[in-house]
């Protein structure tokens, strides 16, 4: 998993420092995110997928299609109401439920091709 976000920075062409700044991290924790020695949380990861236009699934090594694609519109959960500070990460039946009842509330959403 966190090989890709090393390859994703070096792709971009960001130093640990850059990434770093741009999560409102320390250079310390991407290194360890990228030895694999400290696992992100979900807010890093959100962020991360932003930053690097692709998905959590492809970051987390779920998925090897990254999902990038033109942004037309960005919203966070942070738009609706919810501070990610004042949360714990979701279990792993949480995230599935969540990705359920998106999946549900976007499907009258989804574009035509």
């Amino acid at each position: 998993m966190m090989n890709r976000i090393k390859e994703l920075r070096e792709e971009f062409g960001f130093t640990q420092q850059d990434l770093a700044d741009k999560l409102s991290g320390a250079k310390s924790s991407v290194a360890m995110y990228e030895n694999e020695t400290r696992k992100p949380s979900m807010k890093i990861l959100i962020k991360l997928s932003e930053i690097f236009a692709c998905s959590i699934d492809y970051l987390l090594g779920k998925s090897d299609v990254r999902q990038i694609g033109t942004k037309t519109s960005s919203w966070s959960l942070e738009d609706i109401g919810f501070d990610l500070n004042n949360y714990v990460p979701p279990t792993d039946a949480q995230k599935e439920q969540i990705k359920n009842l998106i999946e549900i509330i976007l499907k009258e959403n989804k574009k035509n091709s």
